[in-house]
């Protein structure tokens, strides 16, 4: 008798298994948001440096992206409870190709500064109301939800006085939207960078040349987190899709 109700157990914890593993979810959008974020420093007089920052085509994000999106996809996508479509079935989908989301027209005001896209995907902001993603939901309706990702930075003081130095904080958002188009959950992790850069008064250096590095540093401690935390975050995710 035991023994009976101890295969039937496992019967079922494999047909479970097996279910979650046939839904399938598009990742819709992959992106970096160029704008630093500030924490701690003194708004007013860093704000117009940091409009230059991402006005400045030495301030490439490109391939920092480019490393996140790859590990994302190598080491992150086994984390989670179901599997991903393809991705050259979404970028090289026609109807995606031509989808004009909402809001799209904000990038194009800051001179397409603002937001930079793996290539082959839309920028896709988290926007209310959700138009975007039913859209996109409407497109892969063989999967059984989709999913935006983005990084953004941000920048944090650390010390007082003569001795400070600033970090710059990296954050990964990843957000999973059902076939109903209701959000299933919506992550946001954090890490710091190893590495600091100076400040004077307060006001951090802001260049490529000394950003740039601490963006990557953050970025990759990003990565580590995630690949410790997203397997506890995401894995009753599969019941609400």
């Amino acid at each position: 008798m035991k023994k009976s109700i101890l295969s039937f157990l496992f019967l079922t914890l494999l047909i479970v298994n097996s279910y979650a593993q046939d839904k399938k979810v598009a990742v819709v959008t992959f992106y970096a948001v160029k704008q630093m974020g500030l924490t701690n420093s003194s708004q007013n007089a860093v704000t117009p440096a940091i409009a230059r920052l991402s006005e400045d085509p030495k301030f490439d994000l490109k391939l920092l992206l480019k490393n996140f999106h790859d590990q994302f996809f190598e080491n992150c996508a086994k984390s989670f409870p179901f599997q991903f479509l393809p991705e050259d079935q979404v970028i090289h989908n026609d109807t995606y190709k031509d989808f004009i989301p909402e809001d799209a027209g904000f990038n194009d005001i800051l001179k397409g500064n603002a937001y930079i896209p793996v290539n082959g995907y839309k920028v896709i902001l988290p926007l209310k109301g959700n138009a975007n993603e039913k859209s996109l939901l409407g497109m892969f309706d063989r999967c059984d939800g989709v999913m935006k990702v983005y990084i953004n930075f941000d920048m944090e003081s650390r010390g007082f006085g003569g001795m400070a130095l600033v970090k710059v904080n990296a954050y990964a958002n990843i957000i999973l939207f059902n076939r109903n188009g209701k959000k299933v959950f919506s992550i946001k992790e954090k890490a710091m960078s190893k590495i600091s850069g100076a400040q004077i008064a307060g006001i951090p250096f802001l260049t490529p040349e000394k950003i740039l590095p601490l963006c990557e540093s953050a970025s990759d401690e990003l990565m580590i987190a995630l690949q410790n935390d997203l397997p506890k975050m995401v894995r009753k995710a599969d019941r609400k899709l």
